[in-house]
């Protein structure tokens, strides 16, 4: 279910963003780049499952083991059918500014551009990178990004969000019991998305949010 906030001039214009950038033609010198986090808790058996047999599936028991959470980076480029996911003990600022540079620093060390993407979670800010990196070493890591961030509730537009969906699905639907494991697991669905070059295809636009929302617009001047 969506939440969706106020349809202020606020929101229709950070909302624009994003459906403009996702209507581009894909550009390997201005990629469009979207990022999200998800945490996740770790679970191991309490007794180990029953093996599957020849007329019988694997039976897990209903008790399990707690073993913490970790924490997962996700960032993909739709349009490329390439992401990247980076499992973190923590999602803290620290850990953000270290994914991000990662990226700008691996995979698009050659772009000229680079567009992000992102919800107004507080560590995603560029005064993070100020107070991890301090400012010379920030300006320099970031001369050649652009931050655009979805409105508040408003997460839906961030293409992130439908890759965790499907990573969810189809890699963390079970019990993961360690670091290691979840680590190896996401290292192999990585790859095999990225061999294939798994797109997501995105059909709504800037004239579609009009049209479906352009009566609940809410002007400047009644605000």
């Amino acid at each position: 279910m969506w939440c969706i906030g106020a349809l202020t001039e606020e929101y229709r214009a950070r909302m624009y963003v994003p459906l403009e950038l996702y209507a581009r033609p894909i550009s390997k010198a201005e990629p469009v780049i979207c990022i999200d986090e998800k945490s996740l808790q770790l679970i191991a058996h309490s007794r180990p499952p029953l093996a599957m047999a020849a007329s019988s599936p694997t039976k897990h028991g209903y008790e399990y083991v707690r073993n913490g959470t970790t924490n997962l980076f996700v960032a993909v480029e739709p349009k490329a059918g390439q992401r990247i996911v980076s499992v973190t003990e923590r999602r803290g600022k620290v850990d953000f500014v270290a994914f991000i540079k990662e990226l700008l620093t691996g995979v698009y060390a050659k772009a000229r551009r680079i567009h992000l993407v992102l919800d107004n979670l507080n560590s995603h800010f560029r005064k993070c990178f100020d107070d991890v990196l301090g400012s010379r070493a920030a300006a320099k890591l970031l001369h050649r990004v652009e931050f655009h961030y979805t409105p508040k509730h408003a997460s839906w537009l961030n293409m992130a969000e439908i890759e965790i969906g499907i990573l969810s699905r189809q890699c963390l639907d079970r019990r993961i019991a360690n670091r290691e494991l979840l680590e190896s697991e996401v290292a192999a669905w990585q790859q095999a998305r990225n061999e294939k070059e798994r797109t997501i295809e995105w059909h709504f636009t800037r004239q579609d949010a009009d049209k479906k929302m352009g009566r609940n617009y809410v002007s400047q001047l009644s605000c």
